[in-house]
């Protein structure tokens, strides 16, 4: 296999990937933005039906972004088939401040695990950068 044919099946594979995102995601907005090894960017469009009673993005749409991003971050796999996956074992999050409109940007990355377990923490932020939210938390491979 050339490099060129390499390279074209893994461009192939994040295409389907990212063609193919879970119902979950895609019924609250989520996007794959940039997705490499040990590393990933989500991002969300704020609208009402993210929104709590007081009128704030609720609490489990960021701990969502932050769970999707990390996941994300650890399961980046070069094989054809894209199909590395796991399991959140635990997430601990932060809320630092409210987020109210716009887009929300979430970046994770990968900071240690193992052959079957894997740590990695994420921050979620709003269009002019401020910090909204961070999360670590632990991962199994599947």
């Amino acid at each position: 296999m050339t490099d060129e044919t390499k390279a074209a099946d893994l461009a192939a594979a994040r295409r389907a990937i990212v063609a193919r995102p879970s119902a979950f995601n895609q019924a609250l907005g989520i996007r794959l933005a940039d997705w490499s090894e040990g590393k990933c960017t989500v991002e969300l469009d704020v609208t009402g039906d993210h929104l709590n009673r007081s009128g704030v993005v609720h609490g489990g749409v960021l701990m969502t972004l932050l769970d999707v991003a990390c996941g994300y971050a650890g399961t980046w796999t070069e094989a054809a088939d894209g199909a590395r996956l796991c399991v959140t074992l635990d997430l601990t999050t932060s809320f630092v401040a409210p987020a109210l409109a716009g887009r929300l940007t979430t970046v994770a990355t990968v900071s240690g695990g193992g052959r079957k377990i894997f740590f990695a923490r994420a921050e979620v932020r709003d269009e002019a950068g401020a910090l909204l939210a961070m999360g670590q938390g632990s991962f199994r491979y599947r």
